[in-house]
């Protein structure tokens, strides 16, 4: 019966897209009702899923490619398209004001067609079951993702950031193509599914890591995401960050899941997390531009989900269920989560930017007073991302700590890997409050620093609507977490197989419970406040000034001034650079001091080697000199390799997989 209901559910989603491709272009209302329609029906498959831990097949006798349409749902990949159907669903109602018709003629119609081929093609990824129609699928999201990101394309930023991040997926492509089809060869068949007793496969997991690794942001892969994240549309980041990097954790965790790894993989995994989470957000402190800002914590906490991934990897490796279950259960949990608060973040400064054409924190300060649901909404989302309690960044926190200290505890091995990651892991965390204690209090307090901000206004109600739908979703996850448990747990056995429990541990049902008392005290709190305001009224008075009778804009910390102690910890690595002009003379006219940080993995690492590289490719043009018996000796030597090639493959005993 469920299997019947998941395969109409996801029929219509799959026509609502296809319907919103189609009326995307003229009828934005019918576009809008359609692609709700189906992210509502997707979700409702994949809670469906989630809930009996059911696993859906279809089969489709029409081939495509020369291969069977071959169609699968469990409950790791319905994790994950629950994930695609939220924040799809609430980037569609908030693109529907935030990007419309009069203010971008020319790229919103086209706009809407593309996320519909997003939606599409991050949906089938989560589907399929075949290699090849992998490729397609993910070459189908990826090529969607390049067009949303460049919808403005005037700008000569967006169109250099769109070629990076087209480079960047086509890296990722390149790797997973020879992952499949080496996985083709040794099998004999396209088809996917769980192969650990080929241990011989093992070695592809590292094609695996970095192809998914490039598409997660994973540092130092991840040079393709700031450039992406800050120029794309705000709804079209939002999906980056909260979607589209969980599906290279998703193709991490599937494979780590259906694959012998190396005994090293886990380990691996772990410290590349670790590296990733703290050097995320010192990246993050040292940024000025909010989206740029928001994007770089996106590494931080690809970062913190790879590090539960990989403890847990390194527990099946040796047998620990018990605390690889709780590590690993963090890790998805917080997939969930992230996609949750992030794209909260990324709507809401999209909000900051609609209302005042600037992402530049410098120029901004004072919005509270403008934009109080904004204000309130962000400050939701970055309580979130800096687990705070009541809220859900705290939950999922504190189930991969709770996995890290019992594996510290065990005082093998892999105590030498969880206790250095708890104090790493406790280190990002306290970087990223201050972190955002930067970014709010210079945003949203303060006074305006600019025209720009003065001149600021509150979002509509679309905008609105789609905040509050991620922010009640980040509360009730910190609130009931119990509740959630059961789908993580569901997804934590398709993984491994062996790791069922009981219920949900007894350290989560007491943090929901100290979740529930928070809130209820912080109420209690506000509303005694409130009613001693009413009856004793508010006097306003001037704070001290420290002399200064009349202060001005420019007096405020900066956002380079608020973390300047934090990056100069991580000055090795950010090479921060310095504009400075010291005021001269009793009465200067002029002074000037700014930092700002690099994309230092691209421009002195990425940008140098590129540069080599096409150096040779300019050698090599030599080659092309015209004379036709050098091409027929380039034709022959060719064919040569070809056949040594072929030649080498069937003595290894390899079968074609077609």
């Amino acid at each position: 019966m469920s299997a019947n209901v998941s395969t109409f559910l996801l029929g219509i989603a799959g026509l609502g897209l296809l319907v919103g491709m189609v009326t995307g272009v003229r009828a934005p209302r019918c576009w809008l009702g359609s692609v709700l329609a189906g992210a509502l029906c997707a979700l409702g498959a994949s809670v469906c899923t989630l809930v009996t831990g059911q696993v859906w097949e279809w089969e489709w006798a029409v081939a495509v490619g020369g291969q069977v349409v071959h169609l699968q749902l469990d409950a790791l990949s319905a994790l994950f398209l629950a994930l695609l159907s939220v924040v799809g669903g609430v980037g569609t109602l908030y693109a529907r004001q935030y990007w419309t018709d009069r203010e971008h003629p020319r790229s919103a119609p086209a706009g809407r067609v593309w996320w519909c081929v997003l939606l599409l093609g991050l949906g089938l990824v989560l589907l399929v079951a075949n290699g090849l129609h992998f490729l397609m699928a993910w070459e189908l999201f990826a090529i969607a993702g390049y067009f949303l990101v460049t919808l403005d394309r005037r700008s000569p930023a967006v169109r250099e950031a769109g070629w990076l991040y087209l480079a960047a997926s086509h890296l990722a492509t390149v790797c997973l193509f020879a992952f499949f089809g080496l996985w083709a060869a040794r099998t004999g068949s396209w088809e996917l599914g769980p192969v650990r007793e080929r241990v011989e496969l093992a070695p592809l997991f590292w094609l695996a890591l970095v192809g998914f690794g490039v598409k997660a942001g994973v540092f130092p892969l991840h040079v393709w995401l700031p450039a992406a994240h800050a120029n794309a549309p705000s709804h079209v980041s939002a999906m980056l960050s909260g979607v589209t990097l969980k599906i290279g954790v998703y193709g991490l965790a599937r494979f780590s899941g259906w694959l012998p790894v190396p005994e090293s993989a886990g380990w691996v995994v772990a410290v590349l997390g670790a590296v990733s989470a703290v050097l995320g957000v010192a990246f993050a402190l040292g940024q000025h531009d909010l989206k740029r800002l928001l994007a770089y914590h996106s590494v931080e906490n690809i970062g913190i989900i790879l590090l539960g991934l990989g403890i847990g990897m390194v527990a099946a490796g040796q047998g620990e269920a018990f605390w690889g279950r709780l590590a690993l259960a963090g890790a998805l949990l917080h997939v969930w989560n992230h996609g949750l608060f992030k794209s909260l973040l990324f709507l809401g400064a999209g909000s900051v930017a609609h209302a005042t054409g600037t992402r530049e924190m410098s120029r901004l300060g004072g919005l509270w007073r403008r934009m109080p649901w904004t204000a309130g909404l962000f400050g939701l989302g970055a309580a979130a991302i800096s687990a705070l309690p009541p809220l859900n960044g705290f939950v999922s926190e504190w189930l991969l700590f709770s996995g890290l200290m019992e594996a510290a505890l065990t005082r093998g091995a892999v105590s030498w890997l969880a206790i250095p990651s708890v104090i790493l892991l406790g280190m990002t965390g306290a970087m990223a409050v201050a972190c955002f204690v930067k970014v709010c209090g210079v945003v949203f307090l303060g006074s305006p620093r600019s025209p720009l901000a003065a001149g600021a206004h509150e979002c509509g109600g679309w905008m609105r609507g789609a905040m509050l739908v991620l922010a009640a979703a980040c509360v009730a996850v910190g609130l009931m977490p119990t509740v959630f448990w059961g789908a993580v747990a569901e997804a934590v056995a398709v993984w491994q197989p062996g790791w069922t429990g009981d219920g949900a541990p007894a350290s989560l049902a007491a943090v929901g419970r100290m979740h529930v008392a928070l809130v209820v005290l912080s109420g209690l709190g506000a509303g005694l406040l409130a009613w001693r305001m009413h009856r004793h009224g508010i006097r306003r008075a001037v704070t001290w000034d420290c002399g200064y009778a009349l202060p001005t804009p420019r007096m405020q910390y900066t956002a380079g001034s608020f973390a300047a102690i934090l990056t100069q910890w991580f000055a090795w690595i950010l090479r921060p650079r310095r504009v400075e002009q010291r005021p001269e003379g009793p009465f200067p006219r002029r002074a000037r001091w700014e930092t700002h940080t690099p994309e230092t993995v691209l421009e002195f690492v990425v940008e140098p080697i590129g540069r080599l590289v096409l150096r040779a490719a300019l050698a090599l043009r030599q080659l092309q000199h015209g004379r036709v018996q050098a091409y027929v000796g380039y034709l022959v030597a060719g064919l040569l390799g070809l056949g040594l090639l072929v030649w080498g493959i069937a003595r290894q005993g390899w079968q074609p997989c077609f």
